[in-house]
């Protein structure tokens, strides 16, 4: 046996050693997780007592009071609400009233889109289709749209849906999602929605078609649900800027789109339509920070090291962002809880973070690595760059976690096959995304954000469940849609997974630290 063959034989073997997960404490995990769950009585104070929760808003500030006191009680230290910085303004709604008078009665279902102004009071108006995605729409329909009630897009070309909105991954499902293909733009396991023809082009119809709008003063403008739905599902999101001083536009409605295709029918037809709405909507009237929240289990040999965990708070406003993100928050906090639970000093720090912003660009969490880690405009690291091991994020709805990502780094390959085994039993076997590229620009969730700038920020891999299909940003992301036996496991596994991290001999290994990068236009 040559030496060369010898040294790395004893490598692996001293890996295998130290990585083997402690059975002892994943049965004390287990135990907890399922036996004393707490996770869905947080869930429900954090989505049918206090939820939606959009950023600022009365909602997002409620839940946070309650978290912060929930995770007081557990007994972890440094809790609060953590400024970050400015985020713009806050918006809230309070009342929603759609119908069709004429030719026929209708309710109509579906909801105000964010930032955009409410009806001060019962507007009344004919319905008009002005469907608008270019320059030249703009110009067509300029001077003929004000007190109107304006269809601003065509509506959807619904199909007879002739498959189940749930679905749970197979084996061959997860195998291909641990394969990367150079060259597809696909970043180890995380879907990436097909490029946009034209980004910059796309942002100056939009910024063209707002201001257009505001000036035209329509009493009330309609769009069909944002994805292809039926059955009375709603995705929207905003139709206005959150910055503080940016215009205002009018009224924004999303309708489901049975209900906008019928009015498009009828005014294709020459038969006028007449609508009706009310709709209560304030913005705040300052320039308002926001804050992440915060809460650690302290520490003993190497207290100064920290491990975190986390998913984002912040909700869209169609529902009580059940899926997104009740259930990555809950699990984070659950996953504390049952850490506190085990009774024992673990050797590093292990620090809960619920992020604010996140659905409008993962505010939270960049301004807290560019805060706490390093700005990769010009990655000028701070103390705390060298301090934390790894953070690990929850944010694909109430699936339960399948596999994990390693974002590139294969050298934790390895360590993380040895963690996740104890949960083959529960269908967690996947450790994926050895060969995608690392330190990609911040998209999709928040442990980007800290991949970004050269840390270990890693996700977990999700069933899909009805995810893309039913809850994911629409009004009927509730409660009722989460699966309690999912995110038990998963805060099983994120405990876990924090524990041995809290405990491993050495620091996880990274990436080399990447180069200066002007951030992504955001």
């Amino acid at each position: 046996m040559n030496m060369r063959f010898t040294v790395l034989l004893l490598c692996a073997i001293v890996l295998r050693a130290e990585d083997k997960a402690d059975l002892a404490v994943v049965n004390k995990i287990r135990a907890e997780a399922f036996q004393n769950s707490k996770i869905m009585e947080t869930l429900f104070y954090l989505t049918d007592v206090n939820g939606p929760r959009v950023t600022n808003s009365t909602g997002f500030n409620s839940a946070a009071d309650w978290a912060v006191g929930e995770l007081k009680s557990y007994g972890l230290v440094n809790v609060n609400k953590e400024p970050w910085g400015k985020f713009g303004r806050s918006w809230n709604y309070s009342h929603y009233e759609g119908h069709m008078t004429e030719p026929a009665y209708s309710p109509l279902i579906g909801y105000p889109l964010a930032w955009t102004a409410g009806t001060d009071g019962v507007v009344k108006g004919d319905a008009i289709y002005a469907p608008m995605s270019t320059m030249a729409d703009l110009e067509k329909y300029k001077g003929k749209l004000r007190g109107k009630i304006v269809l601003t897009a065509p509506p959807k070309d619904l199909q007879l849906s002739m498959t189940p909105q749930a679905h749970r991954l197979t084996d061959e499902e997860l195998q291909q999602r641990m394969v990367f293909v150079p060259g597809s733009g696909r970043g180890g396991f995380i879907p990436v929605a097909p490029p946009v023809a034209n980004p910059a082009e796309v942002r100056r119809f939009r910024d063209a078609l707002a201001a257009f709008l505001i000036a035209e003063k329509p009493a009330v403008t309609l769009i069909p649900t944002t994805q292809n739905s039926d059955g009375g599902t709603v995705f929207g999101t905003s139709g206005g800027s959150y910055k503080f001083g940016d215009p205002v536009p009018p009224p924004g409605v999303v309708l489901t789109p049975e209900h906008y295709a019928r009015i498009v029918r009828l005014l294709e037809h020459g038969i006028p339509v007449k609508l009706e709405f009310d709709i209560r909507a304030k913005f705040g009237d300052r320039e308002e920070e926001s804050f992440n929240i915060v809460g650690e289990i302290p520490g003993g040999s190497k207290k100064d090291e920290v491990v975190m965990i986390g998913g984002h708070f912040d909700s869209w406003h169609g529902a009580t962002g059940a899926t997104d993100n009740g259930t990555g928050s809950a699990v984070a906090i659950e996953a504390m809880r049952i850490l506190k639970s085990l009774n024992v000093t673990m050797d590093r720090t292990v620090r809960i973070a619920l992020w604010s912003g996140e659905e409008e660009g993962l505010l939270g969490s960049i301004a807290y690595v560019k805060n706490h880690f390093a700005d990769r405009a010009d990655m000028k690291t701070k103390p705390e760059y060298s301090q934390l091991v790894a953070y690990f994020n929850s944010d694909s709805g109430t699936g339960k976690f399948r596999g994990i990502g390693v974002g590139g780094n294969d050298a934790l390959m390895p360590i993380f096959t040895a963690w996740l085994k104890p949960f083959a039993d529960l269908g967690a076997t996947v450790v994926a995304g050895a060969s995608a590229p690392p330190n990609g620009a911040p998209a999709g969730t928040d442990h980007t954000s800290f991949a970004y700038a050269g840390l270990d920020g890693i996700g977990f891999m999700q069933e899909p469940m009805e995810y893309g299909t039913r809850t994911h940003h629409s009004n009927m992301d509730f409660y009722d849609r989460v699966q309690k036996g999912d995110v038990m496991q998963n805060a099983a596994i994120m405990a876990s997974f924090a524990y041995h991290t809290a405990m491993r001999a050495e620091a996880l290994p990274r990436m080399p630290k990447p180069k200066a990068q002007a951030w992504a236009a955001r």
